[in-house]
């Protein structure tokens, strides 16, 4: 395998993007997040339909959009013994019925208990495919576009921000009455229930498949992907030394042996979320009310929605050729800046309209880094043994700091409008920081050599 400089040719033997397969199970494994941003999104325009209908204050709003994050949490914890065992397309296709009950148990919901109870399943399957979707497509990517296949992956959960922002004010014009939230929250049902059909026509992992001891099945699924006899055959031999006396049986997730990938994907994780990025999505619209301005939050929302969608595609074209590593550092410098200029025009030092266009600058600086970054790294960093299980910790990170920074963000809000972008800030300053001591650079990397690269190797 050659380790790309720049966006070389893909080497020879690779498979062709054109590939009808290949193409399906990239497609499909992105769609999980599609379904991962709307089902995270769509609850920024029910915050006061939930208010009113179950009579909230601001501790049981956070405790209700937070609540999902929870399941979210548990489902990117438990998702890689499966992932690992059954393999990630058997394991996606129990989440997409998730997906599916979720969204439909909410539009249903007749009580704060039973939506709560169904937004915990639906998160379940948000952090399971969190996990398993950038694992499957970085082990049927070829390795001179891991980083931008992977990044498809973001980039779908982008556009499910954007749909669910675009459903939520589609929806609101419709004037539905107070329960409009029920319809808002049920149309997510629609597209898990194609992603669960895609599901069913595409391949296990052949990486998979070998760690399995399955080596026919694993070739077989090498040729469906595009890839030449000889090719296949290297790949496997490969794998299989990846692998060593692991194959055919587990190899256990060990911080002595696997310490750094374990810190990477924990930090890259941590520091996705201590950006802010998912609060201020989450409450969006009530962040635009409370500054004010001449367009609707829901306007202001869609802008935003639309920023995140064309730098993550920016993010894509950049991340297999300048490097996760120089990406993570350009966003966390501006990032910072970005966030503090938002703090203050929501404290008033600047004027008020300064709030869209520094939150634009702030996500075009998040999408194309951490945003594109994050699951790319945790995918690339644990051998093929344990990527299910360290991936893993990685989402799970992610989820955990997601919900605890949702859950308390309305309170801390409340007593200071400003202080959360100041503290974001200073996070996105402490990641450079981080970032320029510590992350070592994997673009181009085979994940069969990125052991020796991190020096995990037995």
């Amino acid at each position: 395998m050659i380790e790309e400089r720049g966006a070389p040719a893909p080497a020879g033997g690779e498979p062709s993007l054109l590939n009808p397969t290949l193409l399906a199970c990239i497609v499909t494994a992105a769609l999980a997040g599609l379904l991962f941003g709307f089902d995270t999104a769509v609850i920024s325009g029910t915050t006061e339909g939930l208010r009113a209908r179950f009579h909230l204050d601001d501790f049981w709003l956070g405790v209700t959009v937070s609540s999902a994050l929870w399941g979210t949490l548990a489902g990117a914890l438990l998702a890689g013994l499966p992932g690992d065992r059954f393999g990630s397309r058997d394991t996606l296709r129990v989440l997409a019925l998730f997906y599916v009950v979720g969204g439909i148990g909410c539009a249903l919901a007749w009580s704060w208990s039973s939506l709560v109870l169904f937004r915990v399943i639906a998160g379940l399957a948000v952090g399971g495919s969190s996990v398993l979707a950038p694992v499957y497509i970085a082990e049927v990517a070829p390795p001179s576009r891991r980083g931008g296949l992977v990044a498809s992956f973001q980039f779908m959960v982008i556009f499910g921000i954007l749909a669910a922002y675009v459903s939520n004010a589609i929806i609101a014009a419709q004037h539905f009455g107070p329960d409009d939230w029920r319809w808002k929250f049920g149309v997510t049902a629609v597209p898990a229930a194609i992603f669960l059909l895609l599901l069913l026509r595409i391949p296990n992992s052949p990486r998979w498949l070998v760690g399995k001891g399955r080596e026919t099945e694993a070739s077989a699924a090498f040729a469906q992907l595009g890839m030449d006899q000889a090719r296949a055959r290297s790949e496997i031999d490969a794998v299989r030394a990846g692998l060593g006396a692991s194959v055919g049986g587990g190899e256990a997730l060990s911080w002595r042996r696997h310490r750094k990938p374990i810190l990477l994907a924990f930090m890259v994780a941590a520091f996705n979320q201590l950006s802010g990025i998912n609060a201020l999505l989450y409450y969006l619209n009530d962040i635009f009310a409370k500054a004010g301005g001449s367009l609707s939050p829901d306007v202001q929302a869609i802008i935003i929605g639309v920023v995140n969608a064309i730098f993550t595609m920016v993010g894509m074209l950049l991340i297999d050729r300048l490097g996760r590593r120089t990406l993570l550092l350009i966003g966390s410098a501006g990032m910072a800046t970005c966030l503090v200029l938002a703090g203050l025009a929501m404290s008033a030092w600047l004027p008020n309209w300064m709030l869209l266009p520094a939150l634009i600058g702030f996500i075009a600086f998040f999408a194309p880094s951490t945003g594109a970054v994050i699951w790319v790294y945790i995918s690339e960093v644990f051998p093929t043994a344990v990527r299910g299980r360290g991936s893993a910790i990685g989402a799970s990170t992610h989820w955990c700091f997601d919900a605890v920074i949702a859950a308390v963000f309305p309170s801390i809000a409340a007593l200071s409008v400003s202080l959360p972008f100041f503290f974001f800030a200073a996070m996105m300053a402490l990641q450079f920081v981080v970032v320029l001591a510590y992350f070592p650079e994997t673009r181009g990397v085979p994940l069969e050599e990125m052991e020796r690269t991190l020096g995990t190797r037995k």
